[in-house]
């Protein structure tokens, strides 16, 4: 008997892992905001039949297309450094004897290894801004990014939004050519596409497909983010590691979506690819470039998932059809105020149809909190369409922005007097706990450190860390500090812009 085969989704981005040889390996995880672009400008690879005018190749023929891509789609290479976490520092009785702590010479670094990741991204602006997936530049330290004409730059990440799987990255380059912003609203099944990337380190590749199906929900990207935006525009465009990140293009040449997943039980292409739609991506991008963290809005309802069993569906009372169920109304959020109430199914936002969950959830995530909206639903066999102002997670219509300490990954809190008495200090920053991601996890730094000095100047509270960061001219930064219960001081270095160059 053949053993059964079990279909995976997978993000495609390509990874490998340096120790004592190198070896190849892919990562099973893989409105109108135009903010970089600029609508009166024309990119340079803008083919000449833009404007609407074919030029008599017939509809198969994706050169014009193709050609457009190409220059302005780039091939993203990521290095990390992964230290295994130590335990709780403590002194080492050969420190004093030889001036170094054997256990970190003969252990630490030869567990400290360096991955090395490769993916695709797509030029937005002629000035360098890229967009790619936030998996493919996750945690790395340094980004390079190399065009289609093998011109290499160093990468700054600008701002990540794992929710999205959704990242931007600028290079210092001027009069690149770019890709202009399609409408993934109007994507329809059936329609040409083509998939554009660096798949498994080989040079630019072009593959062609149709829309397969739309408002996708694959459960992905809960790895990277407890509130994820799903809904993707499946194809079966060829994609395989090392294409997420890349463009999915119209045949007029404009971008229609992000690569991001494929569906396969081998880990390579198996027929479906998944792309992010372009509208959630515009959006994404205005917010990361203007704010520096997403701005994500809510409607304030829980509703039933796509993928409830028959018998769930009977025991909630939901009917079938086109809409998306509302099982429950918070009191507070924006649909109770608008007066929307358990039992309701909503059928439009903004006149577009739902006909599922992941459709809702993909035309939300194109607005931002205060954005008003149209919602359409029906009680009792009648259809109603009331005005709703979105808010944000927290019930307001609040700018979220991003700070510098957000950038730690870490939970922070100023010393108490009382233990900055017992440690015989004026003052200083307790290192309450530290994320898996952020700057702080690539560190040896543990849970508990009390950090004292930043760059030799000393600190008191967590205002005052966070105002010599901000108004730090130098991005490498020397942390000083003590492990209360434990002897001596230890220092960590850290790179306060991580991924930038």
């Amino acid at each position: 008997m053949k053993a059964k085969q079990v279909l995976a989704i997978m993000l495609i981005s390509a990874s490998t892992a340096v120790a004592s040889m190198w070896g190849y390996n892919h990562f099973v995880a893989g409105k109108t905001y135009y903010y970089g672009q600029d609508s009166s400008k024309v990119p340079a690879n803008y083919a000449k039949f833009f404007d609407g005018q074919k030029n008599g190749a017939g509809p198969a023929d994706f050169t014009d297309a193709a050609s457009a891509a190409i220059p302005a789609t780039v091939h993203i290479k990521t290095k990390t450094t992964r230290t295994a976490s130590n335990n709780l520092p403590k002194k080492n009785p050969f420190s004093d004897l030889f001036g170094i702590d054997p256990d970190d010479f003969f252990g630490d670094r030869l567990r400290s290894m360096p991955e090395m990741a490769s993916g695709s991204g797509v030029i937005i602006s002629d000035d360098g801004y890229i967009v790619t997936n936030n998996h493919v530049v996750d945690g790395a330290d340094e980004v390079t990014v190399t065009l289609s004409n093998r011109k290499s730059f160093k990468a700054k990440v600008v701002g990540t939004d794992p929710s999205s799987d959704l990242a931007v990255v600028k290079i210092d380059a001027k009069g690149l050519p770019f890709l202009l912003y399609g409408n993934s609203d109007d994507a329809k099944i059936g329609q040409w596409v083509l998939a554009v990337g660096y798949p498994l380190n080989l040079e630019t590749t072009v593959t062609a497909g149709i829309v397969s199906a739309k408002g996708r929900t694959l459960d992905i990207n809960v790895r990277q983010s407890a509130t994820p935006i799903e809904s993707f525009i499946q194809t079966d465009a060829a994609v395989n590691p090392g294409n997420s990140g890349g463009p999915l293009i119209t045949t007029d040449g404009k971008l229609l979506g992000i690569n991001s997943a494929i569906a396969s039980p081998t880990g390579s292409y198996a027929g479906y690819s998944f792309t992010i739609p372009v509208n959630i991506v515009k959006k994404v991008v205005a917010d990361l470039m203007k704010y520096g963290t997403a701005q994500r809005a809510y409607l304030g309802i829980k509703y039933a998932p796509d993928n409830i069993s028959d018998e769930q569906r009977k025991s909630q009372g939901i009917k079938d059809g086109d809409g998306v169920y509302v099982s429950d109304v918070p009191a507070n959020g924006a649909a109770a105020q608008a007066g929307l109430q358990k039992g309701d199914v909503i059928t439009k936002i903004n006149g577009v149809a739902l006909t599922s969950a992941s459709d809702m959830v993909g035309q939300i995530a194109t607005y931002r909190p205060g954005d008003k909206i149209n919602i359409s639903y029906v009680r009792d066999g009648k259809e109603f369409t009331v005005p709703i102002t979105l808010r944000n997670n927290t019930g307001t219509t609040d700018v979220i922005k991003n700070t510098v300490l957000d950038k730690l990954g870490a939970d922070l809190e100023t010393l108490n007097k009382k233990d900055a008495v017992t440690l015989g200090v004026k003052g200083g920053v307790v290192v309450k706990s530290i994320q898996e991601k952020g700057l702080f996890s690539k560190t040896r730094m543990e849970d508990g450190f009390v950090i004292l000095k930043v760059n030799g100047r000393e600190i008191s509270s967590v205002d005052e860390f966070k105002k010599i960061l901000e108004n730090s001219a130098d991005p490498s930064l020397k942390l000083e500090g003590v492990y209360p219960g434990y002897d001596g001081a230890f220092t960590y270095p850290l790179k306060l812009n991580g991924g930038d160059q």
